[in-house]
């Protein structure tokens, strides 16, 4: 049932010219006929294909057969739309892609902060895959992922590293990948080091220069194409001095999905490259997926949280903000070398950036994290910290309602 809307989209992608063009001949024939003869009328008529399939032939099939069909790009990685060829692997290849149950990376999933005081040389060990998942409930995407999930794991190393990825390309993945860290000072990122086929491990050596909480995406070209279905991840460069201590920490990226089919259409959705191109995404999800923060994040009263926040894009920018706080600290793009700003109620996250944040809870509920785009919660950017313990009625005394916020 899955692949239900999938074939019925790529039939009509691909046989919709073919039908344009016997429609137009034969309502050439019928306006002809009433003039000309029938010999003279199948002379124009076959004339006229012959011409729309020299010209088309050389010059619109190879789009044609793309999807979507006919979509201009001008950057240095050709069209983002996905060749024929790549459907045809596609449909032949999908008994070979795992499903995965939860898409969603878990916002606990986190390693501990550093406590050594030297350098050191760190081996990271990550698998790009394409795997089958939901998006929303009923709603089917095509990811490809870094270690399965959405985000790619959360990585932790200290400023003056030696850090050594070594990067596995799936066999079952029926594309390129590689990854663009943007911690790394060097030729895109280590993209071109890293870029491995399917089947292939390939590793880079780098020395974490700058602290900073970075993120890191596939970079084979086209590079959106690759981050708008799920490759993107965030990697922390702890400063020498260390972060504050905190109780909890949390680990959030925004990431935007591209479907043909409208919000909620069920199905295996096919990818629209034109929507990614117009900047027009139908979901707009944390950590993956639609409710993927929904029943996850927990803490008590007394608590100071931290949020690794980052913007996987590819186009939006997001306003981060947590319904019913005032962050303490905001490291603003996750500069930890600068001083953070304090007492801040919403935090701009461009897109390929992250942020450092930290609050203080002082009273229990349900606390929201959104997009301050608020339309963006319609389509899925939100989540719920659901925090317990004794309430002060010196700092929040009433009644509360549902759905109440600012």
């Amino acid at each position: 049932m899955v692949l239900l809307s999938l074939v019925s989209y790529v039939l009509v992608q691909t046989l919709g010219l073919v039908i344009a063009f016997a429609a137009a001949a034969v309502l050439l024939y019928m306006i002809l006929r009433r003039f000309h003869s029938r010999a003279a009328t199948i002379a124009l008529c076959v004339g006229f294909l012959g011409i729309s399939i020299f010209f088309y032939v050389p010059n619109g099939l190879p789009r044609g057969f793309e999807y979507p069909s006919f979509l201009t790009s001008y950057g240095p990685a050709g069209s983002p739309g996905l060749p024929f060829s790549n459907v045809i692997q596609f449909f032949l290849h999908f008994g070979q892609f795992e499903r995965v149950a939860d898409i969603a990376r878990d916002p606990n999933d986190i390693p501990p902060p550093i406590e050594r005081t030297s350098t050191t040389t760190v081996r990271i060990d990550i698998t790009a895959k394409e795997v089958i998942a939901e998006l929303a409930p009923g709603v089917y995407q095509n990811y490809w992922t870094f270690d399965g999930k959405v985000p790619g794991p959360f990585l932790r190393v200290r400023e003056g590293d030696t850090v050594v990825v070594t990067f596995h390309n799936d066999p079952t993945s029926l594309h390129h990948h590689t990854i663009d860290f943007h911690a790394v000072i060097g030729p895109g990122g280590g993209a071109a080091v890293l870029m491995a086929e399917p089947g292939e491990t390939k590793t880079l050596t780098f020395k974490a220069l700058h602290a900073g909480l970075f993120v890191y995406h596939c970079a084979e070209p086209d590079a959106a194409l690759h981050m708008a279905h799920g490759q993107y991840g965030l990697i922390l460069v702890e400063p020498k001095a260390g972060l504050p201590k905190v109780d909890k920490e949390l680990y959030v990226m925004q990431g935007e999905f591209y479907t043909t089919g409208t919000l909620g259409k069920q199905g295996l959705q096919i990818f629209d490259s034109q929507a990614m191109l117009d900047g027009r995404p139908q979901y707009i999800v944390f950590n993956g997926r639609v409710g993927a923060l929904t029943h996850n994040m927990h803490a008590n009263v007394g608590q100071k949280v931290r949020v690794f926040f980052g913007d996987g894009g590819v186009n939006l920018s997001s306003s981060f903000h947590v319904i019913g706080e005032i962050f303490d600290h905001v490291w603003q793009e996750a500069s930890l070398t600068s001083p953070p700003l304090t007492d801040v109620q919403t935090t701009l996250v461009p897109a390929g950036g992250a942020t450092v944040v930290d609050f203080t809870l002082l009273e229990p509920g349900n606390y929201t994290f959104v997009d301050h785009a608020l339309a963006r919660i319609d389509r899925g950017a939100w989540g719920t910290l659901q925090v317990v313990g004794p309430a002060d009625p010196s700092i929040f005394n009433g009644v509360a309602q549902p759905m109440a916020g600012h």
